[in-house]
């Protein structure tokens, strides 16, 4: 069952992304055979009334998405005032986007330290940023840049209208900004 527990959290990490047949026989170092009796037994998980995802099909992928039974709580959510409000990760993920555009995870990860695909995830799913293109890098990564509702959002009329950043400003990376500010003299 352990592989079981591996397929579902490769699954849910690439998220929208998918995984081919092929992809999780490669990246789990195992047979087809074992790889499609994984899959079947998380599908017969997700069929239980208890479970809020089940295991797709789509564009040649496997990929974990939400039971439609459930659509209505999802709306609900949305239209929430909740949901509207931007988390500190998602506002940092937004901002290198838009001084960056076009972008790719890769490159947002690389500025943030962090892994953003999530975050990615949820500002496409806002609409605040699109896909644009392909990369030229290995592996043709997709490009990202935010949206006319970013602008919207922001109640800006064009990127021109972001606060500038002096990137000539050197900054100490050994000095803790926050304590340092309330020191003492």
């Amino acid at each position: 069952m352990k592989n079981q527990g591996i397929l579902e959290g490769l699954l849910f990490f690439v998220g929208d992304e998918g995984l081919s047949l092929e992809e999780i026989v490669d990246i789990m170092n195992i047979e087809e055979k074992e790889a499609n009796n994984l899959i079947n037994k998380l599908k017969e998980e997700y069929i239980d009334e208890k479970r809020g995802f089940t295991l797709a099909y789509l564009g040649n992928k496997y990929k974990l998405t939400t039971k439609d039974e459930h659509k209505k709580y999802y709306e609900d959510l949305v239209d929430s005032e909740y949901f509207h409000t931007l988390s500190q990760p998602a506002l940092e993920t937004l901002a290198i986007i838009a001084y960056n555009q076009p972008i790719t995870v890769g490159q947002i990860d690389e500025c943030r330290g962090i892994s953003s695909r999530e975050m990615v995830r949820k500002l496409l799913f806002r609409e605040l940023i699109i896909q644009c293109g392909k990369s030229d890098l290995p592996g043709k990564p997709t490009l990202y840049k935010t949206t006319d509702k970013f602008l919207d959002y922001f109640n800006l009329s064009s990127l021109g209208e972001l606060p500038k950043i002096d990137n000539d400003t050197n900054i100490n990376n050994n000095i803790d900004l926050f304590s340092s500010k309330y020191i003492e003299e």
